[in-house]
């Protein structure tokens, strides 16, 4: 809400500024002598432990305090403790123990005065501001963004009678409790989606997911082609490519796989290695020094951000300049399997198929590129394999530096992957591609609904502050006339400079009630 506006108030609802209701105040500035004598070391609380509607206790720091600094920068039950940096405006209610907790300078600690506002509902107020946007206009939108200590006394809050202010925040828990159930339920959908996709390409590459090709032949009284006379095949078509490229010399054996410690496959199946069967290359470097006279042009390239585990995140694309010959070189084609090269050491060999969603597209050096040889096998399984079993080969070939872990294209070649006959590939992915079709049909009606429960909460505290989610009760007392006895009681006992108090100013913080200017 833009504080020179002032909203429609529902009766007996009246307008304040955040000073006016409660004492704020920053936490301790960490430094280098956080820890030298005389202080005593105690934990505090920083922008990571504040979250929306919860403090996390699952990292804690500590630093050292003056005992005189105790009840300054002391945490009590019932402070709203407000990011002031991060996320600003990000805040939670801390339930905890008195004496277990201080707090940092990247926090607001907001101390409601007492029978003026529940620090629930301000909780929920800010929440609501942070939702619709109304928060942005208070942050101030330097390198890093935070809420100043001044911007942010000066808000302005809807005011509810107090104990209308106790109803809203128990139906507003209510509502939120169920959603919560919700979104849990919905998380562990989304879960058990993900492990059901791992299973399905798991059994698929197995063999374990439709029948086998031995198994249908023998029930048809029929022969089929095993796997190692369509292995024949590919490796012919290798010899062949390589001397109708001109290759020269001696011919390039394929490396075999070591099978010693590989399981047991299906009948009719049998083991190659990546070698055997496709065409591997590295792309493009950046940065690398180029002549003079090269000819560059622009042109789109995939980096490891782009290829993700079965999957193509064409989001961003970004462009390099590469020479004709390169752009020729590294053209991508329909049916090249990706492989990443490097990143963390899970995710190494993490890659998808190219399917030509661009017209022209070449791959960065840590994105390795295999181009099947043969129509006889299916690119979609050489990935899946790639992706599921795969990933213990990579994770134990893969060259650990101090940040990242990578393969090269030797470690790549000598992938062993298993082969089944040309038909029962066919089956295999059309099985597993009907099933995990099936899987993200239930994932959109999944986020949909994520989505649904995020907007509905956004309308729950709408509607608790058009003072439309609970009813009002006549015999309440006025929030004016609440705001007066407090600005009285203030006033009394606030030290003349006091930046966060409220000011004994008549005319600038009298409390505004529904039909009042609310402050600039």
């Amino acid at each position: 809400m833009n504080s020179s506006e002032a909203p429609a108030l529902s009766p007996g609802w009246a307008l304040a500024t955040i000073r006016e209701v409660a004492d704020v105040k920053l936490g301790k500035m960490l430094s280098r002598k956080a820890f030298v004598e005389g202080l005593v070391v105690r934990p505090y609380l920083r922008n990571e432990n504040v979250q929306w509607g919860r403090v996390d206790l699952s990292d804690v720091k500590t630093m050292g305090f003056r005992p005189e600094e105790f009840d300054r920068y002391g945490v009590l039950p019932g402070d709203l403790l407000v990011c002031e940096g991060g996320e600003p405006g990000r805040c939670a209610v801390y339930t905890g123990h008195r004496g277990t907790f201080w707090y940092q300078k990247a926090l607001h600690r907001v101390r409601p005065r007492s029978g003026a506002l529940s620090p629930q509902l301000l909780q929920y107020w800010l929440w609501h501001l942070a939702l619709n946007g109304d928060l942005l206009s208070k942050i101030a939108q330097t390198t890093i963004q935070h809420l100043p200590l001044e911007r942010f006394v000066d808000l302005t809050i809807p005011v509810p009678p107090f104990r209308e202010q106790a109803r809203i925040v128990e139906a507003i828990e209510s509502y939120f409790s169920r959603m919560d159930e919700a979104v849990t339920l919905l998380e562990r959908v989304e879960r058990n989606l993900k492990r059901y996709r791992a299973a399905v390409l798991k059994a698929a590459v197995e063999g374990r997911l439709v029948p086998t090709e031995a198994e249908v032949a023998r029930a048809e009284g029929r022969d089929y082609e095993a796997a190692d006379v369509l292995l024949k095949r590919i490796l012919a078509e290798r010899r062949r490519r390589r001397h109708e490229g001109g290759g020269r010399g001696k011919y390039d054996e394929p490396i075999p796989p070591d099978t010693k410690d590989l399981p047991e496959l299906p009948e009719g199946w049998c083991w190659a290695t990546a070698d055997m069967l496709a065409e591997l290359k590295g792309g493009i470097t950046k940065g690398q020094t180029r002549k003079p006279t090269d000819s560059l042009r622009a042109v789109p390239y995939l980096r490891v951000a782009n290829v993700q585990r079965a999957r193509l995140d064409l989001s961003v694309i970004k462009t390099i300049l590469a020479t004709e010959a390169e752009i020729d070189e590294l053209r991508l084609q329909t049916g090249d399997v990706l492989f990443n090269e490097g990143g963390d050491r899970d995710k190494l060999g993490r890659g998808w198929v190219w399917n030509g969603e661009l017209p022209e597209c070449i791959h960065q050096n840590h994105v390795f590129r295999a181009r099947i040889l043969s129509a006889d096998l299916h690119p979609k399984f050489m990935s899946w394999y790639g992706n599921t079993a795969g990933q213990q080969y990579f994770f134990e070939q893969g060259k650990q530096t101090t940040n990242l872990a990578s393969i090269n294209l030797t470690k790549l070649r000598r992938l062993p992957l298993p082969i089944p006959p040309l038909v029962e590939q066919m089956r295999i992915v059309q099985h597993t591609e009907r099933l995990l079709s099936l899987a993200d049909e239930a994932e959109l009606l999944v986020k949909g609904n994520t989505v649904r429960c995020a907007r509905l909460r956004q309308a729950i505290l709408k509607w608790a502050f058009d003072g439309k989610l609970v009813d009002q009760d006549p015999s309440d007392e006025p929030a004016s006339v609440l705001l007066e006895r407090i600005r009285m009681e203030t006033a009394t006992r606030t030290a003349p400079g006091d930046r966060t108090g409220a000011k004994p100013q008549a005319g600038k913080d009298r409390m505004r009630s529904g039909t009042m200017k609310a402050p600039r």
